[in-house]
């Protein structure tokens, strides 16, 4: 009885998936006629007129020994962890650059004196929080950064 009911199943099972699969019928035998598809060639690519653009290479900076004489103040800034602390118009943890610039005049010796202080650090000018120290950076770009500061004064 069970190889019966096995062998059932088994013809069963192999008359479903000949039907799924086609089940004997041929295209031919359908007696329709598919029109083909009309292949284009492909077009040419459109000739190159001008050169193509080349993005500029970008000139890394290396704060430390050498100074980097490539990058303007700004640059140097955005190259640091400045902008952690400090943003051009806004208060963040420090002062915002333009507050620095309303309290400094562009002197030399306000430069020499705040470069002196971003690359030691300090507190006390701007409230107790203290400012981290950049013993890493050399003293022509903390003047560099230090003179772009001090020319955002309105």
């Amino acid at each position: 009885m069970k190889t019966k009911t096995m062998s059932k199943t088994a013809f069963l099972l192999l008359a479903v998936l000949s039907f799924a699969c086609g089940g004997g019928e041929s295209t031919s035998d359908k007696g329709t006629t598919e029109t083909p598809v009309e292949v284009k060639p492909a077009e040419p690519a459109p000739a190159i007129i001008e050169e193509p653009i080349v993005e500029e290479e970008q000139v890394e900076e290396a704060i430390g020994e050498q100074a980097s004489v490539a990058l303007s103040g700004e640059q140097k800034i955005a190259n640091s962890d400045c902008l952690s602390c400090h943003l051009v118009e806004r208060k963040v943890i420090g002062p915002s650059f333009k507050e620095i610039a309303a309290e400094y005049k562009p002197s030399e010796e306000n430069i020499t004196k705040l470069a002196t202080k971003v690359i030691n650090g300090g507190v006390g000018v701007w409230g107790e929080t203290p400012m981290t120290p950049h013993p890493n950076l050399s003293e022509e770009d903390a003047k560099d950064m230090v003179k772009y500061i001090l020319s955002l004064y309105e």
